[in-house]
């Protein structure tokens, strides 16, 4: 029986991630220890792990479908890109440095290379089975000779590979055909079989296609997988929001809410539970004319807190917020959000006047904080007391340190940590109307998310919305949802009979 089952695309944006996060769950729910594997990703949505590394978002949640908390070594080399040529390279959940592409292909990547196999060989003493999620394409062919991610892992390990393409954007067969010419003879050999992802339409005009795909190649299709709408699963890059489809916004008492599309935004999972509320549209948003008449602004997380401020200083976002404060919007700003908000933001060589919200101050420095937290809203004057106490959580990962201003008034909105690492966090303005954290997954918290809607709702003059969308149990039903999907699509007896289960699942 194979330990390892290897998921490869005809290029980015195909539906691996998804695809490894629903065999995850699949092969979870029949009995396996399983656990998710990429060796190296690109990725601003991170995931912190319950000891404080980071890794990426896709990861994290393919831990959740395998019922295990994530572990460093499920992705120990992700690259968060901080320019159009530099990146932040995290090792095994840490910080290692800045490089530009040159330099990591270099003699770095040999160094990386032995960071991949120790974490593999790791997970593989703790799994019945490990999924692998390739990156991109694996005939790069500018790329390939130092790649670390696709057919070396998959030649090391012998791992069978299912190549996925996507079928919705057009040339699905010679996405496929394409890429079987050109790989190597020794790598053709351990593909498996086909997914043809996010099709639409009668699955029987498909019929011929796929009889002249499988006699042109020799590989079977494994599924032809049904576009799934509204997968409620947690995306990983900014390119999904180019794809997003929002629910009708409705009538009556609808509370709008829009978020600011930095160029470099990171973590916009921090607002997805609030798409799941009933009462709540949401929209991201380019620019100053599309803020409407929104009832909350959200400013979220930045890979480049600094550059990013600056691109929406020249497009006049500054003056723009405040117009709409005065007319009633609520502003909220979540880690690079928050650090807009501040008085300044401020690097070793040079510091920016931000929106000037709050009495505080960010200043960047090369240490990063990586660390799940707890804590309660304080209770500060002009917060609403059904706020006020209510318990949090979430996780930060920041290199910018927020500090008051000396001589300011201080009103922090959180009260995080324990014992002697209890600590302020974050900013909340007088009237109790606008605020600030540093704590993603904010809105995760079904209590707070439904008392602050509330809130607002209150001030609008509406009732209440009562009980709370227990937005975590959303998430294991969208995982379920997920595997039900793809296991129903997919020639699963072929899938066994590739993993050497000649009598089925074991």
């Amino acid at each position: 029986m194979k330990k390892c089952l290897m998921l490869q695309g005809t290029g980015s944006d195909v539906g691996k991630s998804v695809l490894a996060t629903a065999f995850c769950r699949i092969f979870r729910r029949e009995g396996h220890r399983v656990l998710p594997f990429k060796s190296q990703n690109m990725a601003l949505n991170s995931y912190v792990t319950p000891d404080g590394g980071e890794i990426g978002r896709a990861q994290g949640v393919q831990a959740e479908a395998c019922g295990v908390d994530a572990t460093v070594d499920m992705n120990p080399i992700l690259i968060k890109p901080s320019g159009e040529r530099h990146s932040q390279i995290i090792l095994r959940g840490k910080p290692h440095s800045h490089m530009d592409a040159f330099d990591f292909r270099g003699e770095f990547h040999r160094h990386a290379w032995e960071i991949v196999t120790q974490s593999y060989r790791r997970l593989e003493q703790e799994a019945d089975l490990i999924v692998i999620e390739g990156a991109g394409s694996p005939v790069e062919v500018n790329l390939k000779e130092r790649e670390i991610v696709n057919m070396r892992v998959a030649r090391w390990l012998e791992a069978p590979v299912i190549l996925v393409a996507d079928i919705d954007r057009g040339g699905v067969f010679a996405q496929l055909v394409g890429t079987m010419e050109l790989l190597e003879p020794e790598e053709r050999e351990l593909v498996a079989g086909f997914l043809i992802n996010k099709f639409r339409g009668d699955p029987s005009l498909m019929d011929s296609g796929i009889r002249w795909l499988e006699e042109r190649t020799g590989k079977p299709v494994l599924g032809l997988i049904p576009w799934l709408p509204d997968l409620g699963i947690e995306a990983e890059d900014s390119v999904a929001l180019q794809h997003r489809t929002r629910r009708e916004e409705g009538e009556g008492e609808i509370l709008r809410i829009a978020v600011i599309r930095h160029p470099r935004i990171a973590n916009f999972t921090d607002v997805d539970a609030l798409e799941r509320e009933p009462d709540v549209h949401l929209d991201y948003v380019d620019g100053t004319d599309s803020l409407g008449s929104a009832d909350v602004i959200i400013l979220p997380d930045s890979k480049n807190v600094m550059e990013d401020w600056l691109h929406w200083e020249r497009r006049g976002l500054p003056a723009a917020l405040r117009h709409r404060m005065e007319q009633g919007a609520r502003v909220v700003g979540i880690c690079g959000g928050y650090q807009m908000m501040g008085q300044s933001i401020a690097s070793t060589c040079r510091r920016h006047r931000g929106l000037d919200l709050f009495p505080v101050t960010t200043t960047y420095s090369s240490e990063k904080r990586a660390a799940r937290v707890k804590g309660v809203v304080t209770a500060v004057e002009g917060l609403p007391d059904r706020l006020a106490g209510l318990p949090v959580e979430g996780y930060e990962i920041h290199r910018g340190v927020t500090r008051p201003i000396s001589g300011s008034r201080n009103r922090p909105f959180l009260r995080v940590g324990a014992g002697e690492s209890l600590r302020d966090e974050g900013q909340i303005t007088p009237d109790g109307r606008h605020w600030g954290t540093d704590l993603h997954g904010i809105f995760d918290n079904d209590q707070f998310r439904r008392e602050w809607l509330n809130d607002i709702r209150r001030e609008k003059g509406w009732p209440p919305v009562e009980g709370a969308i227990p937005y975590r149990k959303l998430r294991e039903a969208a995982l379920d949802r997920l595997a039900d999907h793809v296991q129903t699509h997919t020639d699963m007896d072929r899938l066994y009979r590739v993993l050497g289960w000649t009598d089925g699942p074991r």
